[in-house]
C-alpha cells in the first residue's frame, strides 16, 4: 500500500464515521442549534456544487477530449457520465422507502423525548425503522466512499474538501438513524453504535475501489469516475443538503453557508 492509498483510505474513513457525530449531538446536547446546522449544510452544499462544476467536471471534460482525440466526443461522454451519476444517486434514493430513508431528518429534541414520539409508535416499529435507516444509510454511503477515495487518491486537496462536505451532511443522517433506535430501546449507547457503524459503508466502498478499481486505473478511467461523481455530488447537494435546510427553517443562513463554501473552494483552487 503506497502513501496515496493510505491517505485516501483515512480521508474516506473520516467522512464515513461522521455519522457518529450525529449521535453524539443527541447524546450530549439538549437542543438543536438550527442556525449552525443549517449554515453547515449550506456550506457543504456550496463546496460540493463548486468543486463538482469547476474542478471535477471541467477536468474530466478536458482529459476525455484528449483521450478520445475529439473535443466533441469527450464533451458528450462527460455529459452522459455526469447525468448517469445523478440518475444512479436518484435510483438508490428511490429504492429506499421514505419512512426508512435517513434523509428524513430529526432534531436532537426527538432523541431527548421532547416530542413524546414514543407514545405514538410501538418499540418494535421504531426499532424496525432505525435498523432500516441504518441499512439505507449504508447503501447510500457506499458509492460516496468510492467517490471520496478515488478523488482523494488523485487529488488529496480535492479529496479532503469532499470528505469534509460529506462528513457535514452525514451528521444529521446520524441523528436520523439514532433517534428511532433510542426511542425503541431507551439506550443512547445503542443509538450511538447503530449510527456510528452505519457510516462504515464509506470506508468499505473505499476498500472496494482500492482492491477492484485501482489496478485498472488510467487517466481515462479517473476522468470517467470524476464526471460521474460530479453528478452524484450535485444530486446530494440539491436533493439532500439544501432541502434539509428548509426543515430547520434557516434558509438565509444556509444560503450564506453556500456562498462561503463556494468562495472557500474558489480561493483554495486558485492557491493550490
Amino acid at each position: 500500500m503506497n502513501e496515496n492509498t493510505l491517505i485516501a483510505l483515512l480521508i474516506t474513513l473520516f467522512a464515513g464515521l461522521a455519522t457518529g457525530i450525529g449521535s453524539l449531538i443527541g447524546f450530549f446536547a439538549r437542543k438543536t442549534n438550527t442556525k449552525f446546522l443549517s449554515f453547515s449544510l449550506g456550506l457543504s452544499a456550496g463546496v460540493m456544487i463548486y468543486i463538482a462544476f469547476m474542478e471535477m467536471l471541467h477536468g474530466a471534460r478536458i482529459e476525455l477530449g484528449e483521450v478520445f482525440d475529439s473535443k466533441g466526443r469527450g464533451d458528450a461522454i462527460t455529459v452522459l457520465l455526469f447525468f448517469g451519476g445523478m440518475i444512479l444517486a436518484g435510483i438508490i434514493d428511490r429504492l429506499i422507502p421514505e419512512a426508512e430513508n435517513p434523509h428524513e431528518l430529526h432534531n436532537v429534541e426527538e432523541m431527548n423525548g421532547d416530542d413524546n414520539q414514543h407514545h405514538h409508535h410501538s418499540n418494535h416499529k421504531l426499532r424496525h425503522a432505525g435498523i432500516f435507516s441504518a441499512i439505507a444509510l449504508a447503501i447510500h454511503n457506499f458509492p460516496e466512499g468510492i467517490a471520496t477515495f478515488m478523488t482523494s487518491y488523485t487529488d488529496v486537496g480535492a479529496g479532503i474538501a469532499i470528505a469534509v462536505a460529506v462528513a457535514i451532511h452525514n451528521i444529521p443522517e446520524g441523528i436520523a438513524v439514532s433517534v428511532p433506535i433510542y426511542h425503541a430501546t431507551g439506550s443512547r449507547r445503542k443509538a450511538f453504535w447503530y449510527s456510528f457503524f452505519s457510516g462504515f459503508a464509506e470506508p468499505i466502498g473505499a476498500l472496494v475501489a482500492w482492491l477492484v478499481l485501482l489496478p485498472f486505473i488510467t487517466p481515462a478511467l479517473v476522468s470517467c469516475i470524476m464526471a460521474a461523481v460530479a453528478g452524484i455530488m450535485i444530486y446530494i447537494a440539491l436533493d439532500e443538503l439544501l432541502p434539509a435546510t428548509h426543515y430547520y427553517g434557516e434558509n438565509h443562513i444556509a444560503l450564506y453557508g453556500v456562498f462561503l463554501g463556494m468562495a472557500v473552494m474558489a480561493v483554495s483552487l486558485l492557491i493550490f
